[in-house]
């Protein structure tokens, strides 16, 4: 996955990489992206770069200093020559200095560029850093805020040589100096808003980057914790993964995803509500719930209607909230999941539809539907046995106001039928995101299937 494509950046952005581990890196392979997109680019600093790294972009211009002019037909005619252009105060031994944030906002009203790329922060090209009092420095007009640091950091001694600032942390949250760095405290220090977010816009999109992450194998699992442990904090959007100099930067892209757990029918076919049905000593719905509290879920909504709080009462004491669908004796799948979407937070990505009669649902199968989506392969994803489309089934916030749009009568298909070039199907050898119980014979046989009668 692109750079471009895992930050989200849109036409207009200025976008401001702080923190440490990369951030020269990640600035320089964004603008390359974004150029051979046809677009404009602005590159900058607002601290400094060695003067060697001006080479990495296609074109390069020295800016007079602030009150002389900034220069914006030489940048405008430098952007037709080269479409990706750094620019920089003046050179001071081997660094390129950079530019005050005033200079930034003026270039966004005097020069046609499509976005302006800025490194806003130093760490002395150490993978994780803590800010003195004077840093970062984020131009007020900032649109998207990459807060960054090295994967590689993981298991280093909290020391000068290792991590920039240490004292920072320490004085912070009483890391032992010189201890063995944790995922967590990266973590900790990313999402803290006198830290990694530190001098943030407060209209700012922010989406953290995790730089160096191995590709696969344990440590790649040690970097998604480290990012659900970042998106505890309300204020970060996303968080990214991968090594931003290797052919593919950005492996995933971990976001918030909360299950709709659709419990409103009237069970007619079956005589009696199926969600309340026995399943090993449990309640079909507490069995549903149980599997679901295992996977990297940021919340669980159970649409309830008919026999209300009898559903609640069967999930008394779990982590999970309710809403209640006044209209689930009408076009019950469609309604509930407008109520379970309008339910949701607004830091939540997408949502996991899952239907309230599967006791059978497999997390390796609910696994793989997250992963597909961290990894971009699509924006609406369901897992298919032969062909055919099953359950549950990742939806984007992307498409929630045309399914919140759909008129009576419609279903949920309607929505993800119209866009099958975002959608990505997982092929599973597993028929158990097929079946559902409508009568008492499906029951029976899903009883006989899972070895309880």
């Amino acid at each position: 996955m692109q750079i471009r494509r895992a930050l989200n950046v849109q036409r207009g952005d200025i976008v401001a990489f702080t923190g440490a581990g990369g951030k020269t890196s990640a600035l320089f392979r964004l603008g390359h992206e974004l150029a051979e997109q046809g677009w404009r680019v602005i590159g900058t600093t607002t601290t400094r770069i060695a003067a060697s790294e001006l080479s990495l972009a296609p074109g390069e211009l020295q800016i007079d200093a602030p009150g002389a002019g900034y220069r914006p037909a030489m940048i405008s005619k430098a952007l037709n020559q080269h479409g990706f252009v750094f620019v920089y105060g003046h050179v001071r031994r081997d660094k390129a200095i950079g530019v005050g944030p005033e200079v930034i906002e003026a270039l966004t009203d005097a020069v046609d560029s499509d976005a302006i790329l800025v490194e806003a922060d130093g760490s002395r090209r150490l993978p994780f850093k803590a800010p003195f009092s004077h840093e970062p420095v984020i131009p007020a007009g900032t649109t998207l805020v990459v807060p960054m640091a090295g994967f590689d950091v993981v298991g280093q001694p909290l020391d000068a040589e290792h991590v920039y600032n240490p004292e920072g942390m320490i004085e912070r949250y009483g890391f032992p100096p010189g201890g063995r760095v944790k995922g967590p405290w990266v973590a900790s220090v990313l999402r803290d808003t006198t830290l990694g977010l530190k001098y943030v816009p407060a209209t700012a999109r922010v989406v953290a980057l995790i730089n160096k992450v191995p590709a696969a194998g344990f440590q790649k699992g040690r970097a998604r914790m480290i990012a659900r442990l970042i998106l505890r904090e309300p204020r970060i959007h996303a968080v990214a993964l991968g090594a931003v100099q290797s052919e593919q930067p950005i492996d995933e892209v971990q976001r918030r995803v909360a299950a709709i757990v659709l419990a409103a029918g009237l069970s007619s076919r079956m005589g009696q509500s199926k969600v309340l049905l026995p399943w090993d000593g449990r309640p079909v719905i507490r069995v549903i719930v149980d599997k679901l509290k295992r996977m990297r879920l940021d919340d669980i909504v159970i649409v309830t209607g008919h026999l209300s709080r009898q559903v609640q009462a069967a999930l008394n004491q779990e982590p999970v909230r309710f809403v209640h669908n006044r209209q689930y004796r009408e076009g019950e799948m469609l309604s509930s999941l407008q109520a379970g979407i309008q339910a949701l937070g607004p830091e939540i990505g997408a949502c996991l539809v899952v239907l309230g009669d599967q006791p059978q649902i497999d997390n390796r199968i609910v696994n793989e539907v997250l992963n597909a989506y961290a990894e971009g392969r699509g924006s609406l994803v369901a897992p298919s046995y032969q062909r055919r489309r099953g359950h549950p089934i990742l939806i984007d916030r992307a498409y929630w106001p045309e399914l919140l749009s759909l008129p009576p009568g419609s279903a949920p298909r309607d929505v993800i039928n119209a866009h099958p070039d975002d959608t990505y199907y997982i092929n599973v050898n597993n028929d158990s995101v097929l079946r559902d119980m409508d009568t008492p014979e499906e029951y029976q046989q899903e009883r006989r299937r899972a070895g309880l009668d």
